[in-house]
């Protein structure tokens, strides 16, 4: 039945491995789509694919796939609806009804089924049997009242996270995070709630609270304190900063034939993409302070807030210009030479083997392209 599968006639016989299984029903388009050896595309329904890069491995059940990457090992169920600028690393994975867009999922990250899961980064875990997890029916809320998308999540962080040694967070079921929010290694927010703060201390247990019944008045364009906002902003524009270096640094090397090449090609785009879009809707959150502030000014209310806004406002185009700087890709000597000694044919099992100088190396090195966009605004 090998006319029941539609291969766009832009795409390239040798980006597609000869081993790799396509189910009838699939559409496979996009002249930079790759699938690598021992793909399995369809088993559970038709999988719409466009210019997505796959690694070893990877399998996509059912759904619609766009603009995408998957390393080895990565897979999602059925029913899935994944977009541009998502980066599924090895072994992550998704069950059934799962959607994502511009979502970092680091390795072995699981995710249950119905779920909504974008603007996000997750890491945490060592393994398949010690992974960070979402629990099914979870939503990360990216979309505030007063219509903007400043709202992007640190679930773990990357100068320690891409080392894959750090205990997994498990996020519960029939639950939800308001971004932007960051959440420590090692900690659990219980299911059925709706988590709406930051857990900045590790091995935590978060019981989120109902919020109390009420009417008041509300002005959706007037903001009150805009530092957490503006500093989880940045510091999750410096993570994806800092992954842009490591990817270039590092996983440039670990690039053993063009199915690798276009994941790593295809990843970097895709943080590149991730990048420009936080920068804008961090200065469309800019754009709205002058309403937010004047409005705060003339009623007399929250003096402080209101002064704060006018000033965010007032030193966006110096943030924006520091944000779009290169990053720096001067690594730590200790782990360039770790990373040559642990080999390059296995990711993985390379950067689990790395010592306590390379390790310590690693994180100095990322943790100072984190701190380089944070510091941008106190």
């Amino acid at each position: 039945m090998t006319d029941a599968v539609f291969i766009g006639p832009e795409i390239d016989p040798a980006r597609i491995a000869p081993d790799v299984i396509i189910y009838p029903g699939c559409r496979i388009s996009g002249e930079r789509t790759s699938i690598g050896p021992g793909c399995e595309i369809g088993a559970e329904g038709p999988v719409t694919i466009e210019n997505c890069q796959l690694g070893r491995g990877v399998k996509l059940k059912g759904g619609f796939f766009s603009g995408a990457v998957f390393f080895d090992g990565a897979g999602m169920g059925g029913g899935a609806h994944v977009r541009e600028g998502t980066i599924l690393e090895e072994e992550a994975n998704g069950a059934h009804t799962v959607g994502l867009k511009q979502t970092v999922l680091f390795p072995f990250v699981t995710l249950g089924s119905l779920i909504n899961f974008c603007d996000i980064l997750m890491a945490g875990g060592t393994g398949r049997r010690n992974h960070s997890e979402v629990g099914s029916s979870y939503i990360h809320f990216n979309f505030t009242p007063h219509q903007d998308k400043a709202t992007a999540s640190l679930v773990g962080d990357v100068p320690r996270g891409v080392l894959l040694n750090r205990r997994p967070v498990f996020l519960g079921g029939q639950g939800g995070l308001a971004g932007p929010a960051r959440i420590e290694y090692g900690c659990v927010i219980a299911a059925g709630g709706i988590c709406r703060k930051d857990v900045l201390s590790e091995n935590q247990l978060c019981v989120p609270s109902v919020p109390a019944e009420q009417t008041v008045p509300y002005d959706q364009g007037v903001y009150k304190n805009i530092d957490r906002i503006v500093g989880n902003s940045l510091l999750y524009i410096g993570n994806i900063r800092a992954l842009k270096a490591w990817y270039s640094v590092v996983r440039a090397g670990f690039i053993r034939d063009e199915f690798d090449r276009a994941c790593f090609n295809g990843a970097q785009a895709n943080l590149d993409l991730i990048l420009k879009e936080r920068i804008q809707r961090l200065e469309q959150f800019a754009g709205k302070m002058e309403y937010s502030f004047q409005t705060l000014e003339k009623d007399g209310a929250f003096p402080g807030f209101g002064k704060k806004q006018r000033e965010f406002s007032s030193v966006w185009k110096t943030i924006r210009a520091a944000l779009e700087a290169p990053v720096n890709t001067a690594a730590d000597a200790d782990l360039l030479a770790g990373i040559k000694a642990a080999g390059r044919e296995n990711y993985i099992a390379a950067i689990q083997s790395l010592g306590e100088g390379a390790r310590t190396g690693a994180v100095t090195w990322l943790q100072s392209i984190v701190d380089e966009a944070a510091e941008q605004w106190s």
